[in-house]
């Protein structure tokens, strides 16, 4: 039986909060419009400050309803989230993901509580424990379990005093979850799940753990080429590093690939199964087939021959033809 879920347009995040020290009190429920299509990018980037911003305010302008970005060696997640918040005026701003170990707990809670009472319901934290050579040889932190790890995580952040004026309604977490533990922790102690390099079975299977409320946001790469060489050529390129980190291949391994799919950039059948290619019809179709399987909202991810360009004429493209259809 297909699971029941709330409206798409709007996350309920239930439960009376209080900020001791300063007596107030937030609503019980919490709603962040969200919209069923938004955009992941990084190619933000490779941009200066100004011209991110620019740019945030034109996906605003063409109806995508979210903006995801992640955190790596670039800018600061929290930072970046405020400098985006800045220059748009309805899109939800989400860090897809910030990383745990770049910040203690109470810095973490205190950047959402600033950011969600600047900007109320319209930044989204996504929380994730990364990957081991990020946060090893990066960051030079001890890489733990990553179910524990998180679980002590949010359970500090959740402890962590805020001498300042609290936002009026409970902040909103998602959580990077691919594995069937982290996804019940995401359903159990945050808003939902946020899963990134994953098809529609995958999230048929999360949305099965999840339960109906939790949000279920899925990362979904495009490339808008129907030459299949041309686009297997662009999907090998932008998959190479995940096929490295264990994360990625452990899920793609509970999803019936094998060993021999991560060699040499990705086997054709891994690659069509991650990453959607085609005209717009195809790529209509895979954002459906994720909604179908219960995703609330998709977050597609645009791929091109230069990673660096920023694909205007695609997001354009594709707001027409999935925004409203």
């Amino acid at each position: 039986m297909k699971a029941q879920r709330l409206p798409a347009e709007s996350l309920v995040y239930p439960g009376n909060w209080y900020c001791e020290e300063k007596g107030r009190r937030g609503v019980a429920q919490t709603s962040i419009q969200l919209g069923s299509i938004g955009i992941w990018t990084r190619q933000l980037e490779d941009q200066p400050a100004a011209k991110a911003q620019e740019t945030a305010l034109q996906l605003e302008e063409f109806g995508y309803g979210a903006l995801w970005f992640g955190e790596a060696a670039g800018r600061e997640a929290l930072t970046n989230a405020g400098m985006l918040l800045a220059a748009t005026k309805r899109m939800v701003i989400a860090t897809g993901i910030a990383n745990i170990y770049a910040r203690d707990a109470l810095a973490m809670a205190s950047g959402q509580k600033t950011l969600a009472e600047a900007y109320p319901n319209r930044f989204l934290l996504g929380l994730g424990v990364s990957h081991v050579p990020l946060v090893e040889k990066l960051r030079g932190h001890r890489y733990d379990k990553p179910v524990a790890t998180m679980r002590a995580y949010l359970d500090a952040m959740d402890q962590a005093p805020y001498q300042s004026v609290p936002p009026l309604t409970k902040p909103v977490r998602v959580l990077a979850a691919l594995g069937p533990k982290m996804l019940q922790l995401s359903g159990e102690r945050a808003g939902g799940a946020h899963p990134y390099n994953v098809n529609p079975e995958h999230t048929a299977q999360a949305r099965q753990i999840l339960g109906p409320k939790p949000y279920l946001c899925p990362e979904q790469a495009v490339i808008l080429e129907t030459n299949s060489d041309k686009a297997r050529e662009i999907g090998r390129a932008f998959l190479a590093l995940y096929l490295t980190l264990p994360n990625y291949t452990n899920n793609f391994l509970r999803l019936g690939f094998e060993e021999n799919d991560f060699k040499n950039g990705g086997s054709s059948r891994l690659i069509d199964a991650i990453i959607a290619w085609g005209d717009l019809d195809a790529i209509r179709n895979r954002i459906r087939a994720h909604q179908t399987a219960g995703a609330d909202h998709v977050c597609i991810q645009v791929l091109s021959a230069d990673p660096k360009a920023l694909p205007l004429r695609e997001w354009r493209e594709l707001a027409s033809a999935l925004i409203g259809s």
